[in-house]
């Protein structure tokens, strides 16, 4: 049992690092192009913190895991909405981007509404829904590219032309990273390729990459064979354990963003990752392997997942998103409520 543990923490610890340097790599790149932050979260950071949660659910769903894989994706909307964009909003309350968060949320909302459907009428995913939800996330990916080619025409650039000498004047500090080793090898790195290059951007982009498709397995492996030891359903594991373990990347991001002062990073790429938990996440799953809505936990004698789960992921985002788009702004308690929320959500799996 001290093995399984231990693996399962070490796939923690890799997604952690693994999300914090592929944002830093994919984010480095976004910035060059000068988009809106919450439009970055809501792409390529997104993709990026929700390489996970795909990893997982494609995995399980391919083991023949379908609970995890179900209740991995639906546990993520929930953690992320109730616990990490709850912690950011309520530290860090303050105005967002109404324009950019039309088209992630307007996406989210139809492909759960989609999701909804599925489960509550047919009671289980066929591969026709699975490759109907990874279409959406091309549609997604599309329509994102337009606004960002838009934007990006339409904002002005302050980088200095290929032409143009690099003066004192011009030329921005650059700062150190830091590590506690010094000497170690990512230390000695910094002093040949520059923080902000897009050589370092592309390696923290497939360093963080390699760590989250580890982390990812061992997670998912260890996860497993915990819950049989402990005797615990499948769907709680996923709901709780493995949601949590995979929205790390998401907190991380959340930390960062509010020490760097970027809440809006963090708030665009919480909304993105909701959305591709569903349109990719289990879009990817169904496609591997088509599975049935998980029985094992019964609430009013149907599938607790369609008495609590599915309806409380869209709630929270509603909660979350009405705020936003009407006023412009997010209140600190909207945080609180969604905190509440989550706690209250924990405690009930475990009762059940």
């Amino acid at each position: 049992m001290a093995v399984p543990i231990l693996l399962f923490i070490l796939g923690f610890l890799l997604l952690i690092k693994g999300g914090d340097w592929f944002v830093d790599g994919a984010s480095g790149l976004a910035r060059r192009f000068h988009l809106p932050e919450i439009l970055i979260g809501a792409t390529i950071v997104s993709i990026g913190t929700t390489l996970p949660e795909i990893m997982v659910s494609a995995t399980s769903a391919f083991e023949g895991h379908g609970q995890i894989a179900y209740g991995n994706a639906i546990g993520s909307i929930i953690c992320n909405t109730t616990l990490i964009a709850a912690v950011t909003i309520a530290i860090k309350p303050g105005k967002t981007d109404r324009r950019s968060l039309i088209v992630p949320l307007s996406f989210f909302f139809v492909a759960e509404t989609f999701y909804m459907v599925i489960a509550y009428t047919q009671k289980t995913f066929k591969r026709w829904a699975g490759i109907s939800f990874i279409l959406i996330f091309v549609a997604y990916t599309v329509v994102s590219i337009l606004t960002v080619r838009k934007t990006s025409e339409g904002s002005e650039t302050e980088i200095p032309e290929p032409d143009e000498e690099i003066t004192e004047e011009n030329e921005k500090p650059k700062k150190r990273i830091k590590f506690k080793n010094e000497n170690g090898f990512f230390a000695k790195v910094y002093y040949f390729v520059k923080r902000d290059s897009l050589f370092m951007e592309l390696i923290l982009l497939v360093i963080g990459a390699a760590f989250i498709a580890v982390g990812a397995r061992l997670l998912v492996d260890n996860g497993t064979i915990i819950a049989e030891k402990m005797g615990v359903p499948e769907t709680v594991i996923a709901l709780t354990f493995v949601a949590l373990g995979t929205s790390l990347p998401e907190l991380v991001t959340a930390i960062s963003s509010l020490i760097k002062g970027h809440s809006n990073l963090s708030l665009g790429n919480i909304i993105g990752a909701n959305l591709f938990n569903i349109v990719l996440v289990c879009g990817v799953a169904i496609t591997v392997n088509p599975f049935d809505i998980p029985q094992t936990t019964m609430l009013f004698n149907m599938p607790s997942s369609l008495v609590l789960d599915l309806p409380l992921s869209l709630a929270v985002m509603v909660i979350l998103a009405v705020p936003a788009l009407i006023k412009g702004k997010l209140y600190r308690a909207q945080g609180i409520a969604l905190l509440a929320i989550y706690a209250g959500f924990c405690a009930l799996q475990f009762i059940m």
